[in-house]
């Protein structure tokens, strides 16, 4: 399978080519705070199957092991590396494809530290555009 992505200004870029190991949606409090938002959706691969094929992504690590590569222009997040939870493979941010419904979640991950409202928000009006 090929996939493509990158950052929202699309100064960096990335291709995925071989199989996606899996794809879940994470509720860890890392994944929260890097992200701005209440859950993070991950799509793990090969490292050998992932490219930069454009720019440079940036990385921070909070701890030593977890590596979060995004771009400094924009400041998307892309990729995460964790050679000791995660070895040889490399998590790609779904909502970064150019596709991100070719990759549905099939699993949610890290619950326990799930923000307590999350379980409700399917149960929330819903409207198409902002609503006026």
């Amino acid at each position: 399978m090929e996939l493509q992505g990158g950052c929202q200004c699309g100064a960096v870029r990335y291709r995925i080519d071989g199989e996606i190991r899996h794809v879940s949606l994470c509720h860890c409090a890392d994944c929260r705070k890097s992200a701005g938002a209440p859950m993070v959706a991950w799509a793990a691969c090969d490292a050998g199957d992932f490219q930069v094929t454009a720019g440079v992504a940036t990385m921070y690590s909070s701890n030593g092991s977890s590596i979060r590569y995004f771009c400094a222009t924009c400041g998307s997040g892309l990729y995460y590396v964790n050679e000791e939870a995660l070895p040889g493979l490399v998590d790609i941010q779904v909502a970064t494809l150019d596709d991100p419904d070719a990759l549905p979640p099939q699993a949610q991950i890290q619950v326990a530290e799930r923000i307590r409202w999350m379980p409700d928000v399917m149960t929330l009006p819903e409207f198409a555009r902002f609503p006026g």
